[in-house]
């Protein structure tokens, strides 16, 4: 029997509540499955509850949410033998698109039930964990705009960016990488990839994969507001990568220091850089165990 507990985020409203609670009774029945089902309370409540679950001998834990509580449960899992698992009910649910995980909540489940267990990649920026990017230019202030807004989805996310763009200058930044390479570069993203996208399919680094042992440094330069829509279409298309939109390397790790350095989104949520105006990037290979589709 396995033991199985599922961990919802509360944004997910009551009627998808109950409908998920109607599939998890089906795709996952006793006596195959022993399933706890509980929600998240507080900030944080979901490190503590993956880490309780640890202890308790549980073999895999589905984080039901965005990548945000994804991230957050995650944190309680790295280093141990228990698997995380992922029902994407987010708005841009990068990491489950990345792991080829389906937005269908019974699809997804369906994964717990019968999916192929991975180490995967998890990254570090000053010691907040990523899984999906981790970033220090535009993207990380339309990230802190994103927090203190009341409404989700693309729509909304669409709209801070334009309305961010005019009033945001690029920064130079100096990067550092492991082997001793410098370079300096002035960016409008200044992301550090472990997956392929931020959400929603826009895909800041086609190439990247969670399992390959890198990260993948990717810098846009300055832009004009007309090149906004050409970018977009290029990283949901998935060659980003090969346009001039793009500047990329691979490293495992690097630091990144800025007078101007004053954001930092890890997974799409903001959080401190810290004062000394550097932010180092690290990977830990397969520090994770994952429950993705079987090869």
């Amino acid at each position: 029997m396995r033991k199985i507990l599922i961990i919802i985020n509360r944004k997910a409203g009551t009627d998808r509540q109950k409908a998920l609670g109607e599939l998890i009774r089906r795709v996952l029945p006793p006596p195959a499955f022993s399933v706890e089902t509980t929600w998240l309370q507080y900030l944080g409540h979901g490190t503590d509850l993956a880490r309780e679950a640890v202890q308790r001998g549980v073999d895999t834990v589905v984080a039901v949410g965005g990548d945000g509580s994804i991230n957050e449960i995650a944190q309680g899992l790295l280093g141990t033998r228990t698997a995380l698992a992922i029902v994407p009910l987010g708005s841009g649910n990068g990491l489950a698109r990345a792991l080829g995980i389906p937005l269908n909540a019974e699809k997804a489940l369906e994964i717990v039930a019968r999916g192929e267990r991975r180490p995967m990649d998890a990254g570090f920026a000053n010691e907040h964990l990523f899984l999906s990017n981790a970033g220090v230019g535009f993207d990380a202030v339309i990230a802190d705009r994103f927090r203190h807004s009341k409404k989700r989805g693309l729509i909304n996310y669409a709209r801070l960016v334009i309305g961010g763009f005019a009033g945001y200058q690029p920064a130079e930044y100096r990067l550092l990488s492991e082997d001793g390479s410098e370079r300096k570069e002035r960016a409008f993203l200044m992301t550090v990839a472990n997956g392929n996208q931020f959400g929603y399919d826009f895909k800041v680094a086609p190439q990247a994969s969670v399992f390959d042992g890198q990260l993948d440094v990717c810098l846009v330069p300055p832009l004009r507001f007309w090149d906004l829509l050409p970018l977009s279409i290029r990283s949901l298309r998935g060659d980003l990568h090969k346009s001039r939109y793009m500047r990329h390397f691979t490293a495992k790790e690097v630091s990144v220091s800025s007078e101007a350095l004053s954001s930092l989104q890890v997974d799409g949520d903001a959080v401190s850089p810290g004062k000394d105006k550097t932010v180092y990037f690290r990977i830990a290979e397969g520090a994770l165990q994952v429950l993705v589709p079987s090869s």
